[in-house]
């Protein structure tokens, strides 16, 4: 059943097989309550789902801020574990099982669980004035939604766990300059690129997008056999889809492929 906060504390909608999810709770920076990490999951939900479906944006409506990561509020009153949902983990999202690209669009800050969120995403989009950060240790806390074992593998090691160890955040340029991020926009311009990106991947084969990034993400994970054996998976089920005739037939009649992600 579809949460009462989808499309009012994180708006909804599809375009030209993107998705856009927009965390929207402006009083609270966009902290993660249950509510969100209900509505996340939803989302994540119809999104692997939904065939017309083919890339997703997480985005805010704030200009100042991606996400303040956990609402405190709702921990200090008992309510911790409504911000995590059994198949999405934090947010309902960070943990979730996903074959479509989701893309970050950052504006403003994404420190603790609002970085750990845009790590959890295969790309990012932000502002120029962004700054992400794991403050988890300046707290007593830790970041364990993903933060401290997906920033390594996003940036180099030493520079990952001098972050992770201080707790200082880092600005868009340096973020750029690192590779954690794919492009740099400014702030007005953010959720445009974030969808020019979009469109860049939904105009491929599904399957094949799907099937490539599925075994693109175990790079990092398993050895180089259990790769091999990965690909050759993907590419038979790929090789062997309607798209995979439908591109060549396309190419050589000179138009539009009619991709069915079958």
């Amino acid at each position: 059943m579809k949460p009462e906060s989808v499309g009012n504390e994180v708006l909804f909608e599809i375009a030209d097989h993107v998705a856009f999810a927009t965390l929207n709770r402006p009083d609270k920076r966009n902290a993660v309550n249950g509510n969100v990490a209900s509505a996340l999951d939803w989302i994540v939900k119809e999104v692997e789902g939904n065939d017309d479906i083919r890339v997703a944006i997480l985005a805010s409506a704030l200009e100042s801020t991606f996400c303040a990561g956990a609402d405190l509020a709702e921990i200090a009153a008992g309510n911790g574990a409504t911000l995590q949902t059994r198949d999405g983990g934090f947010a309902g999202f960070v943990d979730a099982e996903r074959t479509k690209p989701w893309i970050a669009a950052v504006r403003g800050s994404a420190l603790a669980g609002g970085m750990e969120l845009s790590l959890a995403c295969d790309m990012i989009v932000c502002s120029e004035e962004a700054k992400f950060g794991l403050p988890e240790v300046k707290r007593g806390l830790f970041a364990g939604a993903g933060g401290v074992h997906r920033l390594p593998r996003a940036i180099p090691r030493n520079i990952a766990l001098e972050l992770i160890a201080t707790g200082d955040p880092m600005d868009a340029k340096r973020a750029f300059e690192l590779g954690l991020i794919n492009r740099l926009a400014p702030a007005e311009r953010v959720f445009d690129v974030a969808k020019e990106l979009a469109q860049e991947i939904a105009v491929n084969a599904p399957l094949s997008v799907r099937a490539s990034l599925t075994v693109a993400r175990l790079a990092q994970e398993t050895s180089d056999s259990e790769m091999r054996e990965a690909s050759k998976k993907a590419a038979m089920r790929v090789m062997t889809s309607e798209d995979a005739k439908e591109g060549p037939r396309a190419f050589l009649e000179k138009r539009a492929p009619n991709w069915t992600g079958r």
